[in-house]
């Protein structure tokens, strides 16, 4: 069974920092890229930072230079080290495992958990 569990989550306050966890389970780790997005009351769900399965980074406009990717592959876990923070980054924060496009398979998510960055 797969699962990808976040933790790390909280409230926090303006220009404050915060790191979250993502574990999973039950997918060879290391051949996938993962991914952090992010959804916001009333809005779209967003990409904020992927890492591919070799290490590359990208990240989203409005979070490039303080927050930052990265992953454990003998943990089995990805962080996203988030640094002045802003209420706009006030949302639920989700994981994404995907698969090589060779592998036919689909890709996961986790449950999210919630990010609230007071003024």
């Amino acid at each position: 069974q797969v699962q990808l569990v976040e933790s790390g989550g909280g409230l926090v306050q303006f220009g404050g920092s915060l790191r979250l966890s993502c574990t999973a389970s039950g997918i060879p780790f290391r051949g996938y890229a993962m991914g952090w997005y992010r959804q916001a009351p009333g809005k779209q769900r967003e990409l904020v930072a992927h890492i591919t399965s070799g290490g590359s980074t990208g990240y989203a406009e409005s979070v490039k230079g303080r927050f930052t990717i990265s992953r454990d592959d003998a943990k089995n876990t990805v962080y996203l080290h988030m640094n002045s923070l802003k209420p706009e980054d006030t949302a639920v924060y989700y994981c994404n495992a995907n698969p090589p496009r060779t592998w036919g398979l689909g890709d996961y998510w986790g449950q999210g958990t919630q990010v609230i960055v007071s003024s």
